[in-house]
């Protein structure tokens, strides 16, 4: 089905290769090399441990494998095999209990799945950890984030315990939208970070971890180990680079759009968006039908008008309820608050 608009960030509207590939051209010189302290893998690496404000930084072709490198070392450097992380961290819901399979770690779930993870549920966990988590925002419950002090104490306790602190900032670009603050000034926080090249910045795939040298000269082989030492990854870095420069700048308006359509969404009570307001560009759309309702209600939407709201949608505990995720792009800029409350009223007409 021939999609025309979308709300969906990771539409393929704006993802046709050729359409990637021209803009990306638009960026690079002509007479940049693919490898080399001069090519697009090692200005990446450089220019996102200055953003980040650490040491050293290194490409990773996944943030799955990422975090899990990160925690491995963490663990084996402090003889503790265990890590502590909210019920909905990526690594535990996401990626198949890697950590576990591939690395022999284990996952203390800490904290109620549906709320953000407190000071009081990290300290109920006895065992030693070798490190502690934190996705900001945590996704799969709205993109909500702590307050930066309740933050700053949670960091500050696990480390007095010894745990490393290893923040998850597949969106913390986005999240930086609500704490106002400097790159480096959140991730002076934690141990080690890592950020995705494809969510917020609209890249092709690959991460980037930033942490202490020796810790990134540590990852280095780790990521050989695991075969993630692409050797042509240019194109990756470039999209990444890419989207620093372009897209980046354009997250405080998204949060802005955000808030707006969320509003919008509230006033007019079709559906309902949480948190409200969205503390970033992304938010959960909660819908009065179910799952599969809701998922052939889209399928005619889209054959009927061309829009596309979402590419999946989640369950709830009441089977005639759903939600979906709102990641606000150049997608959703395309749309007026309005137009999202009409085409949400027209989604639930096609569920009837």
């Amino acid at each position: 089905m021939n999609v025309r608009r979308s709300l969906f960030l990771h539409s393929d509207l704006r993802r046709r290769p050729y359409d990637m590939l021209r803009s990306m051209l638009a960026q690079v010189d002509p007479d940049t090399p693919p490898h080399g302290p001069d090519g697009p893998v090692a200005v990446l690496e450089r220019r996102m441990a200055s953003v980040l404000g650490k040491p050293d930084a290194l490409f990773f072709p996944s943030g799955t494998m990422a975090q899990q490198v990160a925690l491995r070392i963490h663990a084996d450097r402090r003889g503790r095999r265990a890590f502590a992380a909210h019920p909905q961290s990526h690594l535990e819901v996401w990626e198949h209990r890697g950590y576990s399979v591939v690395h022999g770690l284990r996952c203390h779930p800490v904290g109620d799945r549906h709320r953000l993870m407190t000071l009081a549920d990290l300290s109920s966990v006895a065992e030693p950890l070798a490190a502690a988590v934190w996705e900001l925002p945590q996704r799969d419950i709205g993109g909500l984030l702590p307050e930066w002090d309740d933050l700053v104490a949670q960091t500050a306790a696990m480390r007095s315990r010894g745990a490393a602190v290893h923040l998850d900032g597949a969106r913390l670009w986005e999240a930086q939208t609500y704490y106002r603050l400097p790159f480096a000034e959140v991730t002076a926080l934690f141990d080690s970070v890592y950020v995705s090249l494809y969510k917020g910045l609209q890249g092709t795939g690959g991460a980037v971890l930033a942490a202490e040298a020796d810790v990134i000269a540590e990852a280095r082989v780790w990521r050989r180990r695991l075969g993630g030492d692409v050797y042509d990854a240019w194109p990756l870095a470039l999209a990444g680079l890419h989207g620093l420069d372009t897209v980046l700048p354009r997250l405080p308006a998204h949060r802005e759009h955000a808030v707006a359509i969320a509003a919008a969404i509230n006033a007019d009570g079709v559906a309902r968006a949480f948190p409200d307001p969205p503390q970033t560009p992304l938010f959960h759309v909660h819908l009065p039908i179910g799952p599969d309702a809701a998922m052939r209600a889209a399928d005619a939407l889209r054959a009927a008008t061309g829009m596309e709201l979402f590419g999946r949608v989640r369950s709830a505990p009441d089977p005639d309820r759903c939600s979906f995720e709102v990641s606000i792009g150049e997608n959703a800029m395309d749309l007026a608050p309005d137009e999202v409350v009409t085409h949400l009223h027209e989604l639930l007409r096609h569920a009837t």
